[in-house]
C-alpha cells in the first residue's frame, strides 16, 4: 500500500514523489510562463495566423500578404509590426522593397502543429 504525503495547504500529493523531489523538477518561472501567454496571445488573432500560414511557404511583401489573405494593406502592415515585435517574423530590404518570412523554424513547428491538432477533432 503506498502512502500519499499531504502539504500545508495543497491537500494530498497524487505521486510518490516528496516536495524535495518536486522542487528539484524542472518548475517554469512566472517570466517564462509570461512570455509563453503572450507568445499565445499574439497567435490569438486569426489575421495573425493567416499571415503565418502564408509565410510558412516563402517569403513574401505586405502587397503580396493582402492579396494572398485577402486582407487591407494597412491592416497586414499592422499586423506584421506586431508580429516583429513578438519576434515571430523577420523582414528584409532589397531596394525600396520590404520582405516578410517567419523567424525561425520554431514559429513553423508551433503554427504547423497547432493546426495539426485543431484538424484531430
Amino acid at each position: 500500500m503506498t502512502s500519499s504525503r499531504s502539504i500545508k495547504g495543497a491537500g494530498t500529493l497524487c505521486s510518490e514523489q516528496s516536495p524535495v523531489e518536486d522542487a528539484a523538477a524542472a518548475v517554469l518561472s512566472e517570466e517564462d510562463a509570461l512570455a509563453a501567454a503572450e507568445l499565445f496571445k499574439m497567435l490569438g488573432e486569426p489575421g495573425r495566423i493567416k499571415i503565418l500560414h502564408a509565410l510558412s511557404g516563402k517569403e513574401r511583401c505586405v502587397h503580396d500578404l493582402a492579396a494572398h489573405i485577402g486582407m487591407g494593406q494597412s491592416d497586414v502592415s499592422h499586423q506584421l509590426r506586431l508580429l516583429r515585435n513578438a519576434l515571430l517574423v523577420k523582414y528584409r530590404k532589397e531596394g525600396k522593397m520590404v520582405w516578410y518570412s517567419l523567424d525561425d523554424e520554431h514559429v513553423f513547428s508551433l503554427l504547423s502543429q497547432g493546426i495539426e491538432h485543431i484538424s484531430h477533432r
